[in-house]
């Protein structure tokens, strides 16, 4: 993107129909997420063709403009050319007509807005604990070192935690009061409660008010306090109606935490349990099925899931597989040859174009796939642009998510396959999976290299300026003619 944030987040909003029409906004790793008040205000075209701006994702809830490692120097500028407060004040807008395709829409876009926000704490927190596993596998520190203890507790506090933290990043999304739903989320995860619930596992009957609790673990969960927060966005809702105004600072509070916490440890998180190890059940017996298909078909489809935005979907699924089994051997593994193979069609198209322009991103953009793992540069850049080499990264995945599923690479964490995060494949019991890593590593980035100049691209032109156009030189019969009268 262009250095000059300001007047490319300038375009921007003037492209999707100016500050007034936004309801919200807010971004994640690499994409600018606008909820907006009139979705035909946007000009679609014109904000495409805003240099600095790498793809533009509209749906029925958001309109997301991909940006890339810099979202966050694009996102700052965005928040001066809105009204104060307005992010936070504006309601979304109304839709009336509920169909199928609505609700759908409506449930992942809850979804992924509630996680994106909280990605970087789980990469942080997944790292430490790879840094731990190292420094126990090297033998720096003694097996048992109140050092390591340490480490993996700063590296666990996401994951353990991760319920309340949902609970924050779902109060902004369903604009109910923050406080309230990370201290019912509090609850699910308080030492007494979890030892409550472990006795209820064993067999000892546990009860609220007559009514039999089921046992439930909900540390490392996303389901239950993401539904639970939604419900108490309506809770809130209908107690403010109730209250009177008198009483509103102490009976309006204690009212919502009375309702909405027994709901909570009764139905919601249970029912969030079931719902969260059902999807898990589902994708995890295909795999179970299909072996190492199930890891190429993943890692063919995984840059088209990227650019709906439903690679998010699993990102519960992986963090409770993890946290029941310490690894994840299917979505994972198929990311190493999805996000590396952008990286080598970018390299290709930066070594076979003319224009200086497009070399320049699709250097950036395999730098960014290759070594960070951060692909939506390339996907958008470089790759869906000119469209023959995403071609080539969709056959590369597939091959290279095979050898990955033969094999039996699974992460021990959850951050995006790259260079630098390619630790999270080796497997302290098989020295050999360091060698399946860099094998599947080497051979993303070498056959979509090749199999993109293989298949060509048309490329883009380069833009030559127009010179001005000079006035014909005049006829010397008629300037003469012109002098005489």
């Amino acid at each position: 993107m262009s250095k000059n944030y300001a007047a490319v987040s300038r375009s921007i909003v003037d492209a999707i129909g100016g500050a007034d029409n936004i309801a919200s906004v807010t971004h994640c790793m690499t994409r600018l997420r606008f909820v907006l008040k009139d979705d035909s205000a946007a000009d679609i075209a014109k904000l495409k063709n805003i240099s600095g701006v790498l793809g533009v994702v509209n749906n029925d809830t958001q309109c997301q403009v991909i940006i890339g490692n810099t979202v966050s120097q694009a996102y700052a500028e965005v928040l001066k050319l809105l009204p104060e407060g307005a992010v936070a004040e504006k309601a979304l807008p109304q839709k009336n007509k509920i169909t199928l395709r609505r609700i759908g829409a409506g449930i992942l876009d809850a979804l992924i807005g509630t996680m994106s926000p909280l990605i970087p704490a789980i990469i942080g927190g997944s790292m430490l604990k790879l840094l731990a596993m190292i420094l126990d596998m090297t033998g720096v520190f003694e097996k048992g070192s109140s050092t390591l203890i340490i480490l993996n507790t700063i590296g666990d506090g996401a994951f353990f935690f991760l319920p309340v933290m949902v609970a924050a990043s779902a109060a902004l999304k369903f604009k109910t009061n923050m406080s309230l739903a990370i201290a019912i989320a509090g609850v699910l995860v308080h030492p007494s409660f979890i030892d409550l619930m472990a006795k209820a596992a064993q067999g000892q009957h546990v009860e609220f008010m007559g009514m039999t609790v089921t046992a439930v673990k909900y540390t490392y969960t996303v389901i239950p306090a993401l539904c639970m927060t939604w419900i108490l966005s309506y809770i809130e809702r209908w107690v403010d109606r109730i209250t009177p105004a008198v009483t509103k600072n102490f009976l309006k509070p204690m009212l919502i935490v009375m309702i909405a916490a027994p709901i909570a440890i009764m139905f919601i998180g249970p029912l969030g349990i079931w719902i969260g190890s059902g999807i898990s059940k589902v994708v995890y017996t295909i795999h179970s099925h299909l072996g190492w298909l199930s890891v190429a078909i993943m890692g063919a489809i995984w840059p088209l899931l990227v650019m709906t935005g439903m690679h998010r979907v699993f990102t519960p699924t992986i963090i409770q597989t993890i946290a029941e089994t310490g690894k994840e051997g299917m979505v994972m593994p198929s990311e190493i040859g999805a996000n590396l193979s952008l990286g080598g069609s970018s390299l290709a198209v930066a070594w076979r174009t003319k224009n200086p322009e497009l070399r320049q991103t699709a250097l950036a953009a395999a730098a960014s796939a290759i070594v960070a793992g951060i692909s939506e540069p390339a996907l958008y850049g470089v790759a869906l642009r000119l469209k023959r080499p995403l071609i080539a990264c969709l056959i590369t995945g597939f091959i290279c998510g095979a050898v990955a599923g033969i094999g039996g690479l699974a992460s021990h964490s959850m951050a995006s396959p790259g260079l630098f995060t390619s630790v999270q494949f080796f497997d302290p019991t098989n020295p050999m999976s360091i060698a399946w890593v860099v094998g599947v590593m080497i051979l993303s980035v070498v056959i979509s290299f090749f199999v993109t100049l293989l298949l060509g691209f048309e490329d883009i032109p380069v833009e030559k300026p127009v010179a001005p156009e000079r006035p014909a030189p005049a006829d010397p019969q008629v300037e003469q003619a012109v002098k005489v009268n």
